[in-house]
């Protein structure tokens, strides 16, 4: 369970109301609510298809709501683009990283923000100043790459993942989202990355953890929501539920969905 505390304060970090969010005849998102407060992990659950990443992207500026209002630190604020949400710095790192396996460390944590310097008019890459920026981050977060000049490529799972949230951090966000962060690592890789999300947190960034290992939800979070197509079902405390009930928020609602569509068959039958 998560050590930390989170502030009590009257305005949280986001506020989602009333999401509404349909493609085509498909209604992803039905009237979702969803609060985040300030140095708050909160762990976004569900089953396939429930609309955990619908709602976090709608948050990252991929997908405007069909409906609905999105307030950060008690202000209405219209994401259009990507590039909206992270000048309201808010960040995601997506589950496939999006990093350039063939660009070293540092070229990946600065990738389209480059440092140069200029010389003779013109603008050259400053690569000293690049490596020496990127051991900073590195070191700040407490992460160990032996060589900032190293590949992606040579990396190991995760260790791609701790670029890919450096990277995230450099850019000093107020709320990161993380899609399944530990999703086919070894043990100790999601020991250090679980780790990296602690460091995070205490530096007051409030983070949204999507992942399917439910067991690391007890470990860094402070809330759960639980999703199941679309809508809200269900919002606990870590310290006030269990794994076992989150699988049966999880799990139950579907089998008890499959039973009322049984059900309905055998009367028309």
């Amino acid at each position: 369970m998560s050590e930390q505390s989170v502030p009590q304060n009257d305005t949280p970090r986001i506020l989602m109301e009333g999401i509404h969010k349909s493609f085509g005849a498909i209604q992803a998102l039905i009237d979702v609510s969803l609060k985040l407060w300030p140095g708050e992990v909160l762990g976004l659950v569900g089953d396939n298809g429930a609309g955990k990443s619908t709602l976090t992207k709608m948050l990252s500026g991929v997908h405007p709501p069909d409906q609905g209002k999105l307030y950060l630190d008690g202000e209405e604020v219209y994401f259009r683009t990507p590039r909206d949400a992270r000048d309201h710095r808010i960040e995601m790192v997506y589950q496939d990283l999006s990093l350039c396996e063939t660009v070293d460390v540092a070229g990946n944590l600065f990738l389209g923000r480059e440092p140069t310097i200029g010389f003779l008019g013109m603008r050259f890459l400053n690569r000293r100043e690049m490596h020496a920026r990127t051991r900073v981050v590195l070191t700040g977060l407490g992460i160990r790459i032996q060589d900032t000049h190293l590949q992606v490529r040579n990396l190991s799972g995760g260790q791609r993942q701790a670029i890919a949230i450096s990277r995230a951090v450099s850019f000093d966000p107020q709320v990161l989202i993380m899609d399944e962060p530990t999703a086919a690592l070894a043990v100790a890789e999601v020991e250090a990355v679980l780790n990296l999300i602690r460091g995070v947190r205490d530096r007051g960034v409030s983070v949204i953890l999507i992942t399917h290992r439910l067991q690391d939800l007890f470990i860094v979070c402070d809330r759960i929501m639980v999703l199941y197509e679309g809508t809200n079902v269900a919002e606990r405390k870590v310290a006030e539920t269990s794994l076992e009930e989150i699988v049966d928020l999880i799990v139950g609602h579907k089998f008890e969905a499959q039973s009322a569509r049984n059900s309905g068959q055998a009367k028309i039958t």
